[in-house]
């Protein structure tokens, strides 16, 4: 512990005692880094200082705080928690593991990161970091289910009953700074001595790196489809990904398709109105966590004599509102050329 004391990050959630903040912190910082997540989190405490604050907000609020960190999910989980919290336990944070495990988003590894640092419970959380340093504590080349439970027995039984918080947080920095995946600075270590990677000339292969899969890429196609001043934008719902954000309606281009077909064809098919394509705006490359696009779009009119259906989940915005709703990184990218495209004519 004494390595943390001396060594241990200054962040924005640390040092806090307020529950709802560090589970807000541990939310926001999974599979994201921690730079990015110190401007966000600060950004959400300034709009949302409360978890009943977060609570009694429109989930688009949430959502368009949120924008831009990516795996929208957690956002629309921590909201559905927040109003069980409020509703159900009377606004207090249940501090039985099982009752807040049970929580939309919450896994093994906040449940006990978020109890061990906001109650002192002696529960090991146990990230990516924390099993790359324990399996090169142990010479581990391999993950394996009985070497998982191997580790977490192993820290059942050395997290300081004390300090828990800390000594979870200790082990994350110091896979942060030290025990880095691809550059173990072991001559900085207070582990080195039990440490049988760092006995070996290349404790970086301990544990060995997963295959990584190569994932799809789509072509995909969109309108901004005007009238008088406005454009038209639909909200994704009931969608596993990017549900709830905004955006301009079209879809994938299917084989061999020309981008301007495959958009008439797609508004027709989402939106049941015909369009004419127009000016083509500068195809943008977007990588997701799962698959990467080529994303093309048109400014489009309505085809003479065609009718726009009224939905609750489109809206007709002028480009001053952007900023109201809660877009993909993606559609942000297409937004940026809007100037170009006035000052062009």
């Amino acid at each position: 512990m004494g390595w943390y004391d001396k060594n241990k990050r200054t962040l924005p959630w640390r040092e806090e005692t307020d529950f709802y903040r560090i589970w807000l912190s541990e939310i926001m910082l999974q599979q994201t880094q921690v730079k990015r997540v110190s401007i966000f989190y600060t950004k959400w405490i300034k709009k949302f200082p409360t978890l009943e604050s977060v609570a009694n907000a429109k989930e688009e609020h949430l959502l368009k705080v949120w924008e831009g960190l990516g795996y929208y999910n957690r956002c629309r989980n921590f909201y559905k928690a927040a109003k069980i919290i409020i509703n159900d336990y009377n606004g207090k944070i249940p501090n039985d593991y099982q009752a807040f495990r049970l929580l939309p988003g919450v896994g093994d590894y906040t449940a006990s990161a978020v109890l061990s640092i906001a109650f002192g419970m002696p529960y090991p959380a146990i990230d990516g970091n924390i099993k790359r340093i324990m399996a090169r504590m142990f010479g581990i080349k391999k993950i394996t289910n009985f070497n998982y439970k191997r580790i977490k027995k192993t820290l059942l039984n050395l997290i300081s009953s004390s300090r828990p918080g800390d000594f979870n947080q200790a082990l994350m920095d110091l896979g942060s700074q030290v025990c880095r995946p691809n550059q173990a600075h072991c001559y900085k270590c207070p582990l080195k001595l039990f440490c049988k990677a760092g006995n070996t000339l290349n404790p970086e292969k301990y544990p060995r790196p997963l295959s990584k899969k190569n994932i799809p890429h789509y072509d995909v196609v969109v309108g901004m489809i005007w009238k008088e001043g406005r454009f038209l934008i639909q909200k994704r719902e009931n969608q596993k990904h990017l549900s709830g954000l905004w955006e301009l309606p079209g879809g994938k281009i299917e084989n061999n398709e020309r981008s301007e077909l495959a958009l008439i064809r797609e508004i027709k098919e989402e939106c049941d109105f015909e369009v004419i394509p127009k000016k083509k705006m500068e195809s943008i490359k977007h990588k997701y966590s799962h698959f990467s696009i080529t994303l093309t779009a048109f400014h489009c009119k309505i085809k003479n004599g065609a009718k726009v259906p009224s939905k609750q989940s489109t809206r007709w915005i002028t480009p001053g509102e952007i900023g109201d709703y809660p877009f993909p990184r993606a559609n942000h990218k297409l937004f940026n050329q809007l100037e170009n495209f006035y000052s062009n004519g």
